[in-house]
């Protein structure tokens, strides 16, 4: 079992062999994922897409961002539109 301190801004230093074990570099992003009282700490390799199912949501359906960019561009056009006459 490997331990650190927490220091007064909340930091502390990931043991070396943890990282060593999860090939953790300087600069590499890690992810939190609460579990109860216990909190697994997980590298990000890769890119966002990666983290899908990781971060539990209250319920509600999950975002379409297709859907999303579509209204977004759609709203762009309309103000361009607005402007120019």
């Amino acid at each position: 079992m490997h331990f650190s301190t927490v220091t007064a801004k909340g930091q502390t230093t990931i043991p070396k062999e943890v990282r060593e074990l999860l090939h953790l570099s300087p600069n590499d992003k890690v992810v939190y994922v609460p579990d109860g009282k216990r909190v697994f700490l997980t590298p990000i390799n890769g890119n966002i897409l990666d983290l899908k199912g990781v971060v539990k949501h209250s319920g509600k359906k999950p975002i379409d961002f297709s859907k999303l960019r579509e209204k977004v561009k759609e709203k762009v056009v309309k103000e361009i539109m607005k402007e120019m006459r």
